[in-house]
Formats: C-alpha cells, sequence, structure tokens
C-alpha cells in the first residue's frame, strides 16, 4: 500500500497519542493503537521482523529490506511515540501529581468507549467469545488490585524479565506497560538506571523489551488470524477489567517513600465519587470523562469517513 507524506504524518500523530497514553501508569498505548486502526498492522509489522530480513537484504539489497519490514510505517509511528514522551512525559506528570482526578477522568472516558469500540468488532457472539471476556475481565482485574512487590536490588535477570512483560502489556490493550513495572516493584529501579545513566541495566531493559515484543506479537498475529472474535472479545474483557485502575477517585490504603523522597501510594482503593468534596470538581470530572468518550466515537467516524 502506497503511502503519501500526509499519510505518515497522520502514523506519527497516532503515535504521540500512543506515547501520551503510555507516559499515564494505567493507560495502554495499545489501546489507542486499536482504537485508530493501526493495531493489526502494527502486529503484523512487529511479527514479520525476522532472520529473514538479513537474507533479503543480502539477496535484494536494502531497498527491499526497508519495504519488506514496513520500514516507513515503524519509523513514523515510533517518532511520534517519541515525541510525544519527551514532550509530554512532564506535563501529564505534573497534572497527575495536581489535578489527578481530571487526568483520570478524560482516560476513564476514554477507554470506556474503546470498550464499544473493540467488542462491536466481534462478527458472532457465541459462548467462546462470552468465556474469553469474562477470563480476561477477572484477569485484568486481579491485575489492577494487586499488591505491588518491592525490589531494592534489581537483578539483571530480573530487569529482562521484567522489560519482557512490560513491553506485552504496552502492546495488549488494557493495562500498560508502566503499570506492569510498578506491580512487579521495577518501576522505581528502570527510573534509576535511566537517571543514573546506567547503561548496562538500560540495555539489559532494551533487549528484554525486544524480545517480549517479537514474540508476543507473533502470539497475537496468530490469535487473530485463527481466532478473530475470541481474540477480540478477550482484548475487551481485558479493556474492561482494567477500568478499575483508572477510576478517577481512589482512597489510598498504604503509601512509600520513592527513590526521590516522595511520598507515593502504593495501595489504593476505588471510592464512589460522593465521598469527596466540591460538585464543581464531579461535574468537570464527569465533563472531562464524556470528551474523552465522544472523542473515540469521533475518531471512528473521521476513520470510517476516509474509507
Amino acid at each position: 500500500m502506497k503511502r503519501s507524506l500526509k499519510d505518515y504524518a497522520v502514523i506519527s500523530l497516532k503515535g504521540m497519542a500512543m506515547g501520551a497514553a503510555d507516559v499515564v501508569p494505567g493507560v495502554s498505548g495499545g489501546t489507542i493503537a486499536f482504537i485508530s486502526g493501526i493495531y493489526e498492522e502494527l502486529l503484523t509489522t512487529i511479527s514479520n521482523i525476522n532472520l529473514s530480513l538479513l537474507k533479503t537484504l543480502k539477496e535484494k539489497g536494502l531497498k527491499e529490506t526497508w519495504k519488506q519490514a514496513n520500514a516507513n510505517f515503524l519509523l513514523a509511528l515510533l517518532l511520534g511515540v517519541a515525541i510525544s514522551v519527551v514532550s509530554l512525559a512532564k506535563g501529564i506528570s505534573f497534572l497527575l501529581s495536581t489535578k489527578p482526578i481530571m487526568v483520570w477522568s478524560f482516560f476513564f472516558g476514554l477507554v470506556l468507549a474503546s470498550i464499544f469500540y473493540v467488542g462491536k468488532q466481534i462478527k458472532k457472539w457465541r459462548i467462546q467469545e462470552i468465556v474469553a471476556l469474562l477470563i480476561a475481565c477477572v484477569v485484568a482485574y486481579s491485575i489492577t488490585v494487586a499488591k505491588p512487590l518491592v525490589n531494592d536490588e534489581a537483578s539483571y535477570l530480573f530487569l529482562f524479565l521484567a522489560g519482557a512483560l512490560a513491553i506485552c502489556a504496552m502492546i495488549l490493550p488494557g493495562i500498560s506497560g508502566a503499570f506492569i513495572l510498578v506491580l512487579l516493584g521495577a518501576y522505581e529501579a528502570i527510573l534509576t538506571a535511566v537517571h543514573s545513566r546506567d547503561l548496562q541495566a538500560i540495555a539489559v531493559v532494551g533487549i528484554g523489551c525486544v524480545v517480549g515484543l517479537l514474540s508476543f506479537s507473533r502470539v497475537l498475529k496468530w490469535l487473530f488470524n485463527h481466532y478473530k472474535d475470541v481474540t477480540l472479545a478477550g482484548l475487551t474483557g481485558f479493556i474492561l477489567g482494567s477500568l478499575n485502575k483508572i477510576w478517577p477517585w481512589k482512597e489510598t490504603l498504604t503509601t512509600r517513600i520513592n527513590s526521590k523522597g516522595i511520598k507515593v501510594p502504593v495501595l489504593q482503593n476505588s471510592i464512589l465519587p460522593t465521598n469527596y468534596n466540591g460538585e464543581a470538581q464531579l461535574t468537570i470530572a464527569i465533563g472531562l470523562a464524556i470528551i474523552g468518550f465522544l472523542l473515540i466515537f469521533g475518531l471512528e467516524k473521521l476513520a470510517s469517513h476516509k474509507s
């Protein structure tokens, strides 16, 4: 499929949206990829990165290898992700610390709408789709209420496994990779490695991400090719179960001191908004949730109009 420069610019914008979602520990970039219509192409592109590319490079040259790898698409997408992470990370972190209910409300509406978007693509609901939805929903919810591990000294093997698991979550709609790192107790260790420029630790995490991404993308691609409706039902359930993590109103049960000396929550419990004071805040939060919800349907109509 031949694409124009404008098409790649749109892909970069979708990458920026994915990057913005991945910055928030609770929202998956995979969800954004799905609702923006690039999820299956992303899986196919990643799963096609294998040793056959070396053979193509040797026999047909760099141009054909680049084409086989769908490198233009991947480069445009990763550029958008990188721009978003670098430019928005501090801003979103600031908003999460100062206006958490507002931020979570917007993402809650966005993710809630994505459940309807993904679910309605299932051609026929049978018993297997219902079972897949329920199992995935229970698994995702269990993850959101799990107690995070604490690892003061993370080994290289642990960092490798953490990177592999986190990247899998990152391309799976629902729970974010950042949240998986928090659960594993690797979030602080990886942040410390980045801030201290521990190149060995960063490289180990990077290798884990590559291994996890290449292997898990193949599994997902196979599932889409052979059991598409069941897979879509499972993804719908996974997103549904993850809503507990991004519910805006929380009660902090336990806290800890992070590497920067700041008190951060460890265990939180979802509560009703009536437990919060301020009708104005509640009104704004509901408004932002509605905006997030309508944004998904706006993107869907835009995509269907273009097609």
